[in-house]
Parts: structure tokens; C-alpha cells; sequence
């Protein structure tokens, strides 16, 4: 693709490989939710087996995207975008032919490790494009991959419904093969050669990969992660792994010369961390939503897949209309405090339901959740943007990935304790007020962080790259706070 000179606007052709390679992990996380029931009936597997398709997804993506993120701040975005999505199509195939359930997980895991370029490789674009134009402002461009990140996870279960219906189970696999041409076509075509994406926006690429950093975050955040998705007396030793692992990567980190992750600047950066942290807890609530509620409505409410699918529609139309209507505005605090205040009154609206509940109060309920769905990924997302060093934003926005599927693990353990052998309504009520808690101290941290209300000036928050490699000192400065309006 041939660089088009700085004309002050955003080169619209990146858009659509960018939205499209975004709304493939989405997609495939949230269209599992209605076919869990099926996979475990044709494979004879009860729920605490078949949630390893969930896991096994949510742990590949957790652990590689800040790794596949750093390699995107080192090589560029195109060639990790292609090399991702190619394995999605193979992940897709091996699927859809998938004889057993451990080689449906192990497709799982293919497609968690292939849908981790996508993001990261477009906050990059962003940034570069940004830097290119001089144009300070990409929140026109942060909104349309908020709504392929937040909003095409609610239409998921209704597409994956669709498909079961049509073709079986195995249809939510062999989607991605499609999908991933797309993609590859479109990154082939549209996206910028990594050394011409490198000249344009005059930074200095690091200098090195941080593969012994890289090893220790990954068996720390594995570690961590399976023992979340078992939290039983057996598994405490993982916790011990995940602290002697952490331990190493924080000495580690701050003796590296070019670090994977910069502890000394990240642990400086409060309104990050905070975000990450709001993330963790926004999609904690969210995914156990998702799941256990869309589990509920076929065991609990005797809804079919296809059913469960459909009466999750309020959600997306409701998410994409609030994404569409507020994206273009970069505030952040009063999205957050809006959404926060509604996931509680969403997670209170769940002890209201019953085997008998009309089917208007199960879709009020689901209609309540879409404003948060549509409103805090985007605020966080925005943030993010504002906050992360530019010369890190492709592992900055990997780590944040990081935190929501860290929310998924924590509602994959609250879904199964809260329904063991069967999604009843007694289960349901428990996971409400457990997410109840969890809201509201989303609501309270949004409403307590001061940080959230400043504002920066116009064009302060992408500065230029200086154009020759920086010394130690200079490629990891204490970063000036960045806050969102």
C-alpha cells in the first residue's frame, strides 16, 4: 500500500481491516456462549469440561496479547495482523473437523494466540496515522473499534444462535475461515508496509525482545489464571508459581535495557494502572453476564440456542446505538459513571428473574446492560489511549486486553460455582449479587478517581518519536500524566 502524503485527515482505508480483525476475538468469545449446551450434549461432556472452551481462549488471549503486542511495537503492525489472522482461518478449520473436545480446546487456544495481533496493531495504526496527519484527536476512529470490540461481542450469541440453528454447532468455527480471508486480503491491500509505517512516523523501534521477561509474564498471568478458573485448596500452589514468577519479572524488568514491560514507568503512570484495574472489574461483570446469563436463559428459562440468541438482541442494538450516539466524545469520567450506575441497577435486575419471568422483564434487563456494554469499553479504551506511552501503546493496549480476559477467568469461576451441575435460577440469583458487588466498586472507583476530570491540551498527548535511537534513559522516561477530557 503507498502512503498517501499529510493531508490532515485519517487515511479511511485502514479502517476496514482494522474493525474486521478487531471483532474476531469478540465474536468468537461471545457466539460460544449459546452453543457451550449443545457441544457438551453432542460430545458428552457436562459444564465443568465444556468450559474449558471458554478458558482455553481467554487464557491464550490473556497471556499473548501484550506479548504478541510488543512484537507489533517492534516489527510493526502488518505482519503480526497477516500472521494472526492466518491462524485464525487454520484455527477455524481444525474446528469445524474436530473429532474430540480436547482438540476443540486445543483450536480454542489457535484462535485465542491468532486474534491477539488485531488490536494492538490498530492502536498503533491509530497513533502512526495520528502522528502523520497532526491530527491530536482519533476519537471518531477509537469509537468504530469500540464498537468492534464491545458491541459485536453482544450480537455474537445472536449470529452463533443463527448458526447452531442452520448448521450445528460446528458453523461457529467454520465462520472464521471466511473472516480470516477477509482479512488477509484486506491487510494485504490496505495496510502499510511496516518500513514505510516506521519512516512516516520517525520513531525509533526498540532495540531488542525481551524473551526472558516474556517467559515470566506468561507463567506468572498462567499460573494466576489457572488457578481462577479452579480456586480449590489442591491448586494453591499455583498462586505460589504466580508469586515466585512475578517476583522474577519485576527484578528482571527493571534490570533489562529495553524491558517487555516497563515496570519503573507503568508503576509511575497511577491513572493506567487505575484504568486496568477498572477494566478487570467492568469485564468480570460483563462476561459473567454473558455467559451465565445466556446459560440461564436455556437451562434456567427453557429457551433454545437459537432463542437465548435472539433475546440477547436488545443488548447489541441498545450497545451499538449508545457506541454510535457518544463515541465521537472524549470524555471519559461521566461515560464511566453513567455506564457503572447502570451495570448495578443491570446486576440488581437479575434477582428480579425467575423460571416464569415475562419475557419484557428478561429483555428490559438485557436492554439495561447494553448502555455499560456500549459505555465503559469505550471510556476505558480512550483513556488508554491518552495515558500509555506512545512508544509502548502496542503492549499498553495488549495489557489491556490482558485485564478484561483477567475478567473473564474471574466470571468463568463465578459461573461455576454459582451453577455447578445446572444453570437454575437459585444460581442465577447468587452470581447477581456477587457481580452486584463487583459494580459497584466500578461505580465507586470511577466516581472517586480525581484524575478522570482533568484535562490535557490539544495535541499533547502524541508526541513526536525522536528520529535516532534514544539512549536507556531517554527511551523510558517517567511519562508525563495523560489524562482524558
Amino acid at each position: 500500500m503507498r502512503r498517501v502524503p499529510s493531508s490532515g485527515r485519517f487515511d479511511r482505508r485502514l479502517v476496514a481491516p482494522m474493525v474486521l480483525g478487531s471483532v474476531l476475538n469478540p465474536v468468537n468469545s461471545s457466539m460460544l456462549a449459546v452453543a457451550l449446551v449443545p457441544i457438551g450434549l453432542a460430545l458428552d461432556a457436562p459444564p465443568s469440561e465444556t468450559i474449558w472452551l471458554v478458558s482455553a481462549l481467554y487464557l491464550a488471549t490473556a497471556v499473548g496479547q501484550p506479548v504478541v503486542g510488543r512484537l507489533v511495537d517492534l516489527h510493526g503492525p502488518r505482519r503480526l495482523y497477516l500472521a494472526g489472522t492466518a491462524l485464525v482461518g487454520l484455527a477455524g478449520i481444525l474446528g469445524a473437523l474436530a473429532p474430540s473436545l480436547g482438540v476443540l480446546v486445543l483450536a480454542r487456544v489457535i484462535l485465542g494466540i491468532g486474534t491477539c495481533a488485531a488490536y494492538p496493531a490498530s492502536m498503533v495504526l491509530i497513533r502512526s496515522e495520528s502522528v502523520r496527519t497532526g491530527t491530536d484527536s482519533p476519537a471518531g476512529v477509537l469509537a468504530a473499534l469500540s464498537v468492534a470490540n464491545q458491541t459485536v461481542a453482544v450480537i455474537g450469541p445472536t449470529l452463533g444462535g443463527l448458526l447452531i440453528g442452520l448448521g450445528g454447532w460446528r458453523t461457529i468455527f467454520t465462520v472464521n475461515v471466511p473472516l480470516a480471508i477477509a482479512c488477509l486480503v484486506l491487510g494485504s491491500l490496505r495496510l502499510p508496509r511496516d518500513e514505510q509505517l516506521h519512516r512516516d512516523a520517525g520513531a525509533a523501534r526498540p532495540r531488542g525482545l525481551d524473551v526472558a521477561g516474556m517467559v515470566l509474564f506468561a507463567v506468572t498471568l498462567t499460573a494466576l489464571l489457572l488457578f481462577l478458573m479452579e480456586p480449590t485448596p489442591a491448586h494453591w500452589p499455583l498462586l505460589l508459581v504466580a508469586a515466585v514468577a512475578g517476583t522474577g519479572l519485576a527484578v528482571r524488568e527493571q534490570r533489562a535495557d529495553d524491558p517487555f514491560i516497563d515496570v519503573r514507568v507503568l508503576a509511575g503512570n497511577g491513572p493506567l494502572l487505575a484504568t486496568y484495574v477498572r477494566q478487570l472489574l467492568a469485564f468480570t461483570v460483563s462476561y459473567a453476564f454473558l455467559y451465565g446469563f445466556t446459560q440461564w436463559l436455556e437451562q434456567g428459562r427453557g429457551l433454545s440456542a437459537t432463542g437465548a440468541g435472539l433475546a440477547l438482541l436488545p443488548m447489541f442494538v441498545v450497545a451499538i446505538t449508545v457506541t454510535s450516539v457518544f463515541g465521537r466524545r472524549e470524555q471519559v469520567r461521566g461515560k464511566l459513571l453513567v455506564g457503572g450506575a447502570l451495570q448495578v441497577l443491570a446486576c440488581l435486575g437479575l434477582l428480579l428473574l425467575h423460571d416464569d419471568s415475562p419475557l419484557w422483564l428478561v429483555v428490559a434487563v438485557v436492554a439495561v446492560v447494553g448502555v455499560p456494554q456500549g459505555l465503559i469499553g469505550l471510556a476505558n479504551q480512550n483513556a488508554l489511549y491518552r495515558q500509555a506511552d506512545p512508544h509502548r501503546l502496542g503492549s499498553s493496549a495488549g495489557l489491556l486486553r490482558t485485564f478484561m480476559y483477567l475478567g473473564a477467568m474471574l466470571a468463568a469461576a463465578a459461573n461455576a460455582a454459582a451453577f455447578p451441575d445446572r444453570a437454575d435460577t437459585a444460581g442465577l440469583h447468587e452470581l447477581a449479587v456477587v457481580l452486584t458487588v463487583v459494580a459497584v466498586l466500578l461505580l465507586l472507583m470511577s466516581a472517586l478517581d480525581r484524575s478522570l476530570g482533568r484535562r490535557r491540551p490539544t495535541g499533547s498527548s502524541v508526541p513526536s518519536a525522536p528520529a535516532t535511537p534514544p539512549t536507556r534513559e531517554a527511551s523510558h522516561p517517567r511519562p508525563r500524566r495523560r489524562q482524558p477530557g
